[in-house]
């Protein structure tokens, strides 16, 4: 533990106080440090607007020079920090990997198990560390104990992952998927809860629910409908790859019993991070993905059993979440609603340009899903690239069409001025 105590101080910890202390420190964190003191008092939705302000938030990141990042969603890219610090993690492992990484590095993931229950808001004892929200989705699926005729309901709008892990199941086992197919967007809270309630039967084991629809930035009313699955019984699985550190919210308040993020989107962490939540009295009835010893039954560590793995990746999560409570996470939720409604508020008036998601703060935040009447999404998607140099992905997807829209808190107005001048033109021509 010394050792790592040393190692750790070597890396240095991302803080105001931290930064200050470090008689190296760059210019652009203290000039961020600075940015950070002024607005102490400032309401997050008044400096939301404020382009000073979050100017100096950009320069804690590594902007490709030639294009504008309009995709992520998909992934983030990582603050300086964190890239530093797992960039030095590796150098530090590679020196002797069986002894700097499982006898010091990895001495650290219960410390960041904690970080992460605080961030959520649960029992340390309920977080278990995975790559992304995939395995930690999947691995409530697979683990679930499910008998032929039992009933899984999810949406159409759900993501292909647990789409095709769920049918595996299906094709196995003879379970049975009730799909419900939803029409989107929508600022009708009753309607999306009524599509879930009205597919609930008897047989009813688990529901799926995605708290933002991936495709189109659509927030879903996952209280809701858990409550109602709650009063039958039926255990409730939360994908929250998109809205973990994307807005403001705590694991527990959406009354779900499982819940999978990946780390790797908006909390900023290395490529290759994720969480699992378990709810406690859940644990000893899912089965882990990957085979772990019988005292572990009701441990979430169980779900851990991966082999060895890339160490360095997961001990700098630890930076992203410094960097996402030095932001402020009502700050960051109120700049990534802004920089959404400002593009979106250029472009809803231009003939023959369609928007597919909400203004409202209820029923979205980040994403936003454009198209242009008469062309497909990946005509609009490559004009945007080889004319304007904007990254974006096209989506086709059940009911759902256009592109997909998704900055992050190092996006410039400037940089959504681009975007706005490349739809109109594309509209045009």
């Amino acid at each position: 533990m010394s050792n790592r105590r040393s190692f750790l101080n070597k890396v240095g910890i991302l803080s105001a106080s931290a930064l200050t202390a470090n008689l190296i420190q760059p210019a652009w964190s203290r000039d961020l440090q600075s940015a950070l003191k002024n607005a102490a008092a400032i309401p997050p939705s008044d400096l939301a607007t404020d382009e000073e302000f979050w100017h100096y938030v950009q320069q804690s990141y590594t902007i490709a020079p030639n294009f504008i990042n309009l995709n992520n969603g998909g992934v983030s890219p990582a603050p300086k920090t964190v890239a530093d610090a797992m960039k030095t993690n590796y150098d530090f492992c590679n020196e002797a990997p069986s002894y700097f990484m499982w006898r010091i590095i990895d001495q650290g993931r219960e410390p960041l198990r904690k970080n992460l229950a605080q961030l959520a808001g649960c029992d340390k004892e309920e977080i278990a560390l995975h790559r992304n929200a995939s395995e930690a989705l999947e691995t409530v699926i697979f683990g679930l104990d499910l008998k032929a005729g039992d009933e899984v309901v999810l949406s159409k709008q759900d993501y292909p992952n647990m789409i095709g892990a769920w049918k595996q199941r299906e094709k196995r086992e003879g379970i049975k998927l009730v799909w419900i197919n939803l029409e989107l967007p929508s600022e009708d809270e009753s309607y999306m809860v009524k599509q879930y309630t009205d597919a609930f039967t008897a047989k009813t084991k688990v529901v799926q629910i995605t708290h933002m629809i991936n495709w189109i930035g659509q927030k879903m009313p996952v209280r809701k409908i858990a409550d109602a699955a709650k009063k039958k019984n039926i255990d409730v699985l939360v994908d929250g790859a998109h809205t973990f550190a994307q807005f403001e919210f705590l694991i527990p308040d959406l009354n779900c019993d499982y819940f999978g993020t990946s780390l790797h989107k908006w909390l900023g962490a290395p490529i290759g991070t994720g969480l699992l939540y378990v709810r406690k009295e859940k644990i000893k009835n899912i089965w882990p993905l990957f085979g772990a010893g019988e005292k572990e039954e009701d441990d979430i560590r169980k779900f851990e059993h991966l082999g060895t793995r890339p160490f360095f990746i997961e001990e700098a999560t630890d930076k992203a979440i410094d960097f996402y409570d030095m932001i402020g996470a009502k700050r960051k939720e109120e700049r990534l609603l802004y920089l959404k409604n400002y593009w979106m508020g250029k472009v809803k008036d231009i003939p023959k340009v369609k928007l597919h998601t909400s203004f409202k703060k209820e029923f979205g935040c980040a994403i936003g899903l454009v198209s242009v009447e008469g062309k497909k999404p990946a005509e609009l998607d490559s004009y945007l690239w080889s004319s304007h140099k904007i990254h974006t992905v096209g989506i086709e997807w059940e009911n759902i069409s256009g592109v997909r829209i998704t900055p992050n808190v190092y996006t410039s107005t400037k940089n959504l001025d681009r975007l706005v001048e490349g739809i109109e033109n594309f509209a045009k021509t």
